[in-house]
């Protein structure tokens, strides 16, 4: 599976080529052509689409001249999951064979989510895949991110706290990966997000193992425990980010209060304080709310009801792209999207220039707080 972005799209970027971008690091799951430089290959496929829809369509290697990469193309002029309105939505593609493949585009956060929590993967690059029970990913973590989250792992016999999980992938990825320190925050909250998942996966699969391979007493049980395994993911993507944030905040000096429960609407985060805002003498302008959703297509709406007396409002995302129709509604709300600067190439050309990065948005509160 695999966000859905704007150079996918026919017409958005200016490209000739478009059609559904494949992960050449997964091809063995979807064709039997490797990627051979210096050859073009193409297989016919049919794709059952969710509304019952049939494609005759194209899985297409391009490895001459510069390029080298996957596409599926050919999918008739009425198709419905190709199109402006789809960027950043999340393409689900399941090969039955070669040739027979079922397909969905899946456009709300909380279908998003369930898929993700289901299979237990987190697509926080450009693709993820899974196959017959098992995470297919590019590349394997770092040997020393491994090693140390086997250690802290091996000592845990209970569940950690979120912040706890999230402190301690810090420290790894501070010990190991010590040239990041020296690289923009985007790129910092980015790893520590994907290093979290892992490490967070690593413990699951301690604690719960010898509980989902047991013989259950009955149906009920088991849908018990699924259902607690599945609301402990849940509960740990959106905290995690939280976490991340604030202390990227705290270690830029900037003040702020949390989860701020006598602000209308209990906004994730207040700058400069939540006394700040109470206090109608302290001058508005100087004020800034962010709310932090890992994914916002429809959830961007939720930060417009906090904190009423700030008209404008920021909103930190790890959302992997959105429709420019979207984007419009958006900016149009008054809400401005802080996005990592590495995901901004998800987004339509058009409106990247109106996103901040990490970075720059602390450096504007920073500033803001001075």
């Amino acid at each position: 599976m695999k966000p859905i972005v704007p150079n996918e799209i026919p017409g958005m970027t200016g490209s000739h080529q478009y059609g559904y971008y494949l992960p050449k690091g997964a091809w063995h799951l979807y064709t039997e052509h490797p990627p051979t430089k210096g050859e073009n290959k193409e297989t016919q496929v049919s794709v059952l689409w969710q509304n019952g829809q049939v494609t005759t369509s194209h899985v297409k290697w391009y490895g001459k001249g510069t390029r080298a990469e996957y596409r599926l193309t050919g999918f008739g002029k009425d198709f419905p999951y190709l199109n402006r309105d789809s960027v950043g939505d999340l393409l689900v593609l399941i090969p039955i064979s070669y040739t027979e493949f079922l397909g969905y585009v899946l456009e709300y956060d909380e279908d998003i989510e369930e898929i993700q929590n289901a299979l237990g993967v987190e697509l926080v690059g450009r693709w993820v895949a899974y196959e017959k029970g098992r995470e297919v990913t590019l590349e394997s973590p770092q040997e020393c991110v491994e090693r140390l989250s086997r250690k802290f792992t091996e000592a845990v016999d209970a569940f950690p706290t979120t912040k706890a999980i999230s402190a301690e992938t810090r420290r790894i990825i501070n010990e190991c990966l010590k040239e990041l320190q020296n690289k923009s925050v985007d790129k910092q909250l980015m790893e520590w997000v994907d290093a979290e998942y892992r490490l967070f996966r690593m413990i699951e699969r301690k604690l719960y193992q010898n509980e989902v391979v047991r013989h259950f007493k009955d149906i009920d049980q088991f849908l018990a425990t699924a259902q607690s395994i599945l609301q402990r993911r849940k509960s740990r993507a959106g905290s995690s980010l939280e976490h991340h944030v604030e202390y990227l905040l705290s270690a830029s000096g900037i003040p702020f209060t949390p989860q701020s429960m006598k602000v209308d609407g209990k906004p994730d985060v207040i700058i400069p304080s939540e006394t700040a805002y109470l206090d109608t003498a302290f001058p508005v302008e100087k004020i800034c709310v962010l709310g932090v959703k890992t994914t916002c297509k429809d959830r961007w709406r939720q930060v417009t009801r906090e904190a009423q007396r700030v008209p404008q409002k920021h909103l930190l995302t790890l959302q992997k792209g959105i429709s420019e129709k979207q984007l419009i509604e958006i900016e149009k709300e008054n809400v401005t999207l802080v996005v990592p600067e590495p995901l901004h190439v998800n987004y339509p050309p058009a409106h990247r220039t109106k996103l901040l990065s990490v970075e720059t948005f602390v450096e504007k509160v920073r500033q803001l707080t001075a």
